[in-house]
């Protein structure tokens, strides 16, 4: 992790610098997880894969304002979380609930266990789509991104205090609703 963190600092450093091929490292890197992210948080895949193109024209034209505080893969979940919030307000009719991918089948289980790994998921998927927006930001933050407190403050723009309360709340809301499902 410590040396992904230290080469994404130095391909924004060379994107900063007008480097292409950085910024096209950089775009693999993380293409798909900020994808997953807006499509979580806009819900559309059509308005996800806008978002991103924003996102990286964004780094591409900002890279040299990075001050390395946060690690970029953090920076970059930042910026799109920024760039869904104002899609979504721009969207009067966009629906405010988030979706989450299903997850992909195991091709060394058998039917039964695929099955009640689907029946899970969905139970969880459901769940998950009756939390609050914060709440579903922070499990989907912690949990899917795999981001610390501290990082998740960072994206969300809220104190670490905050963060932790709302994962609290939302990790308590969660079991009460898969528990009573």
């Amino acid at each position: 992790m410590a040396g992904e963190y230290s080469s994404d600092k130095i391909l924004v450093e060379r994107i900063a610098a007008g480097d292409k091929l950085a910024m096209q490292a950089l775009f693999a890197r993380h293409r798909t997880p900020v994808y997953r992210w807006l499509y979580r948080l806009v819900g559309s895949e059509t308005l996800a894969e806008d978002l991103l193109s924003d996102v990286f024209f964004d780094v591409w034209q900002q890279a040299g304002r990075y001050q390395g505080r946060a690690a970029v893969s953090t920076w970059l979940l930042s910026i799109a979380r920024f760039k869904a919030l104002s899609a979504r307000r721009r969207r009067i009719d966009a629906p405010l609930d988030e979706t989450i991918e299903t997850t992909v089948a195991d091709s060394a289980d058998d039917p039964e266990i695929t099955l009640q790994k689907k029946s899970r998921s969905e139970l969880v998927r459901q769940a998950m789509s009756k939390l609050s927006p914060e709440h579903r930001e922070i499990i989907n933050l912690v949990y899917y991104y795999e981001k610390s407190v501290d990082e998740c403050a960072h994206i969300l723009g809220i104190p670490a205090a905050t963060v932790k309360t709302r994962m609290f709340y939302a990790r308590k809301k969660l079991a009460e609703l898969v528990k009573g499902a």
